[in-house]
């Protein structure tokens, strides 16, 4: 009898870090849940795959997180991870230029959402037979050191390791792992302006080194292929010579 599948859902899944990371698990044989607000990219990035399940998806509203989490689990009847990705930022400004409504989306989508989403993957594998899973956050560098004019970028995923450290300890009785991915200079749509210049510390403008977005992939679909007596807890996964160490 053939080993069944692995089961994935990956929010933020049609762009960027999410669909890298969608399409690796997808050739290394994974049930993949594509979720994301977008029918449209989480399609491009599925490329008709047979494995894959496009979940259409707003990590912000409970409603749809449920919904799409029920579709996944209805289709494959287990659940083994979850990749808590999808987030947003916004233009570098100093905090009193920063719009409070601003604010209030960004933290919507990169943190109530990755609770959201974590609160309905970690109540399925509470429940399910066997019990037990793994989650695995998108933290960031500014999980770490911020950059300039970051405040509500650096604040959310500040508290993005909290969530962790917390599902991580929360998880142990039920064989529920949590662990997170730091994630600097993957090139991606959003990462563009790297390579053409960043504000540094000293308020100079410089370009940084950035690194190829398979690596983020690659090193996701290490942890979440680990068994679960085992969990990688926090990974830095950079490009080599970016400011983090003495960025500020």
């Amino acid at each position: 009898m053939a080993e069944q599948a692995h089961t994935i859902i990956i929010t933020g899944a049609g762009s960027g870090v999410g669909k890298a990371t969608a399409q690796a698990f997808l050739d290394a044989g994974w049930k993949v849940g594509l979720a994301g607000r977008r029918i449209e990219t989480l399609k491009e990035a599925a490329a008709d795959h047979p494995n894959a399940l496009l979940i259409p998806c707003d990590v912000s509203d409970e409603a749809s997180v449920e919904a799409a989490f029920k579709t996944a689990y209805d289709t494959w009847g287990h659940l083994d991870a979850l990749f808590n990705n999808a987030g947003v930022t916004l233009k570098g400004a100093p905090i009193d230029e920063i719009d409070v409504a601003d604010w209030r989306n960004l933290i919507d989508i990169n943190l109530t959402g990755a609770f959201i989403a974590a609160r309905a993957a970690f109540g399925l594998m509470r429940h399910q037979d066997p019990q037990g899973g793994r989650i695995i956050n998108n933290g960031s560098i500014s999980a770490h050191v911020p950059r300039l004019g970051s405040a509500a970028y650096t604040a959310s995923k500040h508290a993005i390791t909290g969530l962790t450290r917390t599902i991580s300890l929360d998880g142990r009785a039920f064989n529920i792992a949590c662990g997170q991915i730091d994630i600097g200079n993957a090139l991606t749509d959003m990462a563009q302006s790297m390579t053409t210049g960043m504000p540094q510390a000293d308020g100079s403008i410089k370009v940084e080194a950035v690194m190829d977005v398979k690596h983020v992939a690659d090193a996701v679909l290490h942890m979440a292929s680990l068994p679960l007596e085992a969990n990688v807890l926090f990974m830095n996964v950079m490009a080599t010579t970016m400011p983090f160490v003495g960025r500020g």
